[in-house]
């Protein structure tokens, strides 16, 4: 055998063992409103991995959305944040081995929203590149969800009017918009939709009232001013 088809049988077996013991699938629901609620579920963990994550210390709740704060932050994007949701505390399941958190996501970098004025309806755009990210579970098994989900949104499977769908080898996640959603559009990583009709507040703050009371407020207090002196 050549040397050169040896090391390349060598590295064959070798990634092949690297990648058999550990094997886990991840399914993802991000739920988009004014704010995005995000939930990881990681299944079908083998016992070994399963007992390594839940006993390793530096994985928690703050672990995933963190590490995407962080790595937003580290692109220039400062202007996003998150918090718990209704869970505050990673869900293991002993009997099914599963390992589910859940969290939100807000802030411009991520949703950006504005007003289309003709139509009077609220406008809005939804960065999903935040998605892209690679943590580790455990010190001997990590996640690269960069090269994972690395297909742009826009090519996604769009299973109805309000859901964008990528599945792959062990994964499936889902971008789901409100029901009141319309003029639904992706372009590479961006979703844009219209979110219904405006309130009253909005249509007040758009309108030139709050202009004119605020002129009309500062011409009383100055005749006020005038006439006290």
């Amino acid at each position: 055998m050549k040397r050169s088809t040896f090391i390349v049988a060598l590295f064959t077996i070798l990634s092949a063992l690297s990648v058999l013991p550990v094997h886990a699938s991840v399914s993802v629901e991000s739920t988009i409103n004014e704010s995005i609620y995000a939930v990881y579920n990681f299944q079908n963990l083998s016992s070994t991995v399963y007992d390594e994550i839940k006993n390793n210390p530096q994985f928690n709740m703050s672990t995933i959305p963190n590490t995407i704060v962080k790595n937003l932050e580290n692109q220039g994007r400062r202007q996003v944040a998150w918090g718990f949701g209704p869970q505050t505390d990673v869900i293991f399941n002993d009997a099914a081995r599963t390992v589910q958190v859940s969290f939100f996501l807000w802030g411009s970098d991520i949703i950006d929203s504005g007003v289309n004025q003709t139509a009077m309806k609220r406008t809005c755009q939804v960065k999903t590149d935040w998605r892209k990210f690679q943590f580790s579970l455990t010190s001997s098994f990590s996640l690269n969800f960069t090269q994972i989900l690395a297909k742009p949104v826009a090519e996604w499977q769009k299973t109805n009017e309000h859901t964008f769908l990528y599945e792959g080898q062990d994964i499936s996640f889902k971008f789901i918009l409100p029901q009141t959603a319309t003029q639904v559009q992706a372009q590479e990583d961006i979703i844009t939709f219209e979110a219904g009709s405006l309130s009253f507040w909005d249509i007040f703050l758009n309108s030139p009232f709050p202009i004119l009371a605020a002129l009309t407020i500062v011409v009383i207090i100055t005749l006020i001013y005038r006439k006290v002196r």
